[in-house]
């Protein structure tokens, strides 16, 4: 690695781009959290999930839905409506024009619930995962197939209610002269605290100190065993009774500074790996990888990535062009062919805390088996 650290090359970013900023150290410690916020998007993307995502969804708790919480990323069943074509005079591509489109007619979606929100701007400004509407037990979202010159393709996709998976990153920037960020265990706590509330299947630990799982039969009774071993049958298996209110929970930390390191768990580690079904950590290595190739020297067409990254960070408000709602298109389809292009040195740039032992793709193989599912019978 170029920098000693992910702080070294936070100080670089204050000074390089943030130097406008009243704390511009703390300024490019946000920057760096969207920063693992798109790594982890665009690793999505390219394992072929992106059909699948909802941004900042409102997550219910399991048995109680009263109180929700909003997670980065969830993961929804999905089923294609239709694509359609269009040319760049008929933009802005706004959800209520694409909801007038007549093959939409038949769905009978009240235009009360239509949301403001634009997939495609004059400017060529795309929203990931674009929410159009509510739709009963169901949402639609718009996605960008295509779009070349002045003709472009997008498709409306059904996701259902309830996610198979949720996405979470955490970050806590290292302040001057303290040995860690203030709230790092708050954060913690607050990430453990969604993981555990939103699944059918429960942790309880067992007095040897190893995890064990509880989930309830429709009967009554409950079944129970190691977790992850229960956590597997479950994913594995036909019984839709447990697979309509599972979610498995999925952690993303990052920074050495603050976390230690995948091997040294101090307590804010702890508290995720106990709390979440997987929890990953970004390496340092890998993050400065990332702002090396994207930001600071750029290569291979990364020049628009870094372009509309500075245009973001100008000091000016409403230029939000470079984060994990809304991405410039042409940096959009340079990131897309950068993951495309480097998957598994990506892949390596991901340490697994939790569960002990297993690879990274494993957790790709149990994703894609819970994508599979039949869940229109699951959820009938």
């Amino acid at each position: 690695m170029a920098y000693a650290s992910v702080d070294e090359l936070q100080k670089v970013l204050s000074g390089k781009v943030f130097h406008y900023a009243k704390d511009s150290k703390k300024a490019a410690g946000r920057a760096l959290g969207t920063l693992v916020e798109i790594i982890t998007f665009y690793a999505l993307k390219s394992w072929g999930f992106e059909r699948n995502i909802a941004i900042e969804k409102s997550l219910p708790e399991f048995g109680n839905s009263d109180i929700t919480h909003n997670v980065e990323y969830s993961l929804h069943p999905s089923t294609s409506l239709f694509s359609e074509r269009f040319n760049r005079s008929s933009l802005p591509l706004t959800a209520k024009k694409m909801v007038k489109n007549p093959k939409i007619n038949n769905l009978s979606i009240s235009l009360d619930f239509v949301r403001s929100n634009v997939l495609l701007s004059d400017d060529l400004i795309l929203r990931n995962s674009c929410f159009v509407c509510k739709w009963g037990d169901f949402f639609i979202n718009a996605y960008l197939d295509e779009f070349s010159k002045d003709n472009g393709t997008y498709s409306l996709v059904r996701l259902g209610k309830k996610p198979f998976a949720i996405f979470e990153c955490k970050r806590v920037g290292v302040e001057e002269g303290m040995k860690k960020g203030p709230q790092t265990i708050e954060k913690a706590k607050q990430g453990a605290y969604v993981a555990r509330v939103v699944s059918s299947l429960q942790k309880i630990r067992l007095s040897d100190g190893r995890m064990g799982g509880l989930i309830q039969n429709r009967d009554g009774s409950f079944r129970h065993g190691d977790y992850y071993e229960l956590m597997a049958e479950i994913i594995a298996s036909k019984n839709l009774e447990y697979l309509s209110q599972f979610i498995m929970t999925v952690g993303v930390v990052s920074n050495h500074g603050n976390w230690f390191t995948s091997e040294n768990h101090n307590k804010e580690l702890k508290v995720l790996a106990q709390s979440y079904d997987w929890l990953l950590f970004l390496t340092d290595v890998g993050l400065a990888q990332f702002i090396e190739d994207v930001l600071l020297k750029p290569k291979g067409g990364m020049g628009v990535a870094k372009e509309a990254f500075l245009s973001s960070y100008s000091g000016e408000k409403g230029l939000n062009r470079f984060t994990k709602v809304k991405m410039a298109l042409d940096a959009d389809q340079a990131l897309q062919s950068y993951f495309k292009l480097q998957q598994d040195r990506i892949e390596n740039w991901f340490n697994v805390i939790t569960p002990v032992g297993k690879p990274l793709t494993i957790l790709k193989d149990e994703l894609r088996i819970l994508k599979e599912k039949h869940w229109d019978r699951i959820h009938s």
